[in-house]
C-alpha cells in the first residue's frame, strides 16, 4: 500500500467549488481548487483531511490559524468542521477531489455541498490520518457503508494486480451501486442496509474465506458507528488481528451530529486491541 510523504501540519487553506457532480444518488462529488491549495501533497488520497464551512449564525468563514508552535488559534465566529476523505488530488490541476454523501440540503457540510454553486468557499486542512491506512498483506478485507466509499475506492486504485482482496459495501439503496477500479483479484460486494441491523456487515465478513496462498491479512472498516463494532468484534475473533492489520474507525453514529459524537469517536479509536 501507499506510505505517504509525511508534511508538516499547517493552517486551513481557503478554497473554493470548481466543479460538482452527482457520482450516485446519494454520492456527490465537489472538486476544489484555488491558490491556497498549491502544494497539497500528491500522494494523499484516501487520507483524512477536516473541512471548515461559515458559522452558522453569522454565516461567516473565518478560518483558525497555526502559530510556530503548532497551537491552533479559532477565530470569534467559530466554523464548523467535519472530517471528510481525499479522494483524489491533481498536481498539475490543481483540483482536490472530495465526495460527500448527501443527507438532506441543510446539514452543515451535504447541505453545503448539495446548495454550492461554483466559487462557493470553505476551507480544508490536512492531509492526515494513519499511514499507511491499510497494512501490508497478501490478502486484504475492506468494509464500509457509503461515507467511507471514497477511502476504499482509493485503497483499491493503489492495490497492485497480483493483490487478492474482497470488498464488502453497505448502501440503503442499490441505486448507490458505482464501478470501483480494482485489480482482476478483488471481488466487490454490495449489500442493501437492513435498517437496524448493525450485524449485516460483520456476518459478511465473516463469508470471506482467504485464498489457498494466503499468509497474512490486513483490513479497512469504516461507518457507522454499531457497524463498525460488530465487525472488529468479528474479526478479532476470527483472525485474532490487533490495531496493526485491523484499522476499524467509526465515521458517524445514527441520530448524533458530530459535535455530540466526537469525545465518544475518539474514545473508540484510542482503545487498545
Amino acid at each position: 500500500m501507499t506510505i505517504r510523504q509525511l508534511v508538516k501540519p499547517s493552517g486551513p487553506r481557503r478554497v473554493y467549488c470548481f466543479a460538482k457532480r452527482y457520482i450516485t444518488p446519494r454520492l456527490l462529488r465537489i472538486t476544489v481548487s484555488g491558490d491556497k491549495l498549491l502544494g497539497f501533497p500528491s500522494d494523499s488520497a484516501g487520507a483524512h483531511i477536516k473541512l471548515f464551512f461559515a458559522n452558522c449564525q453569522s454565516g461567516n468563514l473565518q478560518l483558525p490559524t497555526r502559530d510556530e508552535q503548532g497551537k491552533i488559534h479559532w477565530p470569534e465566529d467559530k466554523p464548523v468542521t467535519r472530517a471528510y476523505t481525499v479522494r483524489a488530488y491533481r498536481t498539475e490541476q490543481n483540483e482536490l477531489d472530495i465526495d460527500f454523501v448527501v443527507h438532506g440540503d441543510s446539514s452543515p457540510a451535504s447541505g453545503w455541498a448539495v446548495n454550492a454553486e461554483i466559487g462557493a468557499e470553505l476551507g480544508v486542512a490536512g492531509p492526515g490520518g494513519p499511514n499507511p491506512l491499510l497494512a501490508a498483506a497478501d490478502w486484504q478485507l475492506l468494509a464500509s457503508d457509503l461515507t467511507a466509499v471514497p477511502a476504499i475506492s482509493a485503497l483499491l486504485q493503489q492495490m497492485s494486480d497480483a493483490q487478492h482482496a474482497e470488498v464488502f459495501i453497505e448502501v440503503d439503496s442499490l441505486d448507490d451501486r458505482h464501478e470501483l477500479a480494482h485489480p482482476c483479484n478483488v471481488t466487490v460486494h454490495w449489500l442493501t442496509r437492513i435498517h437496524g441491523d448493525h450485524q449485516q456487515l460483520a456476518r459478511a465478513l465473516a463469508t470471506a474465506k482467504p485464498p489457498a496462498t494466503a499468509t497474512s491479512v490486513s483490513v479497512f472498516v469504516a461507518g457507522e458507528n454499531s457497524a463498525v463494532l460488530a465487525c472488529r468484534k468479528q474479526l478479532i475473533g476470527d483472525f485474532g488481528l490487533t490495531k496493526k492489520r485491523l484499522y476499524a474507525i467509526p465515521y458517524w453514529r445514527r441520530g448524533q451530529d458530530e459535535e455530540r459524537y466526537h469525545d465518544q469517536r475518539h474514545e473508540i479509536m484510542d482503545e487498545v486491541y
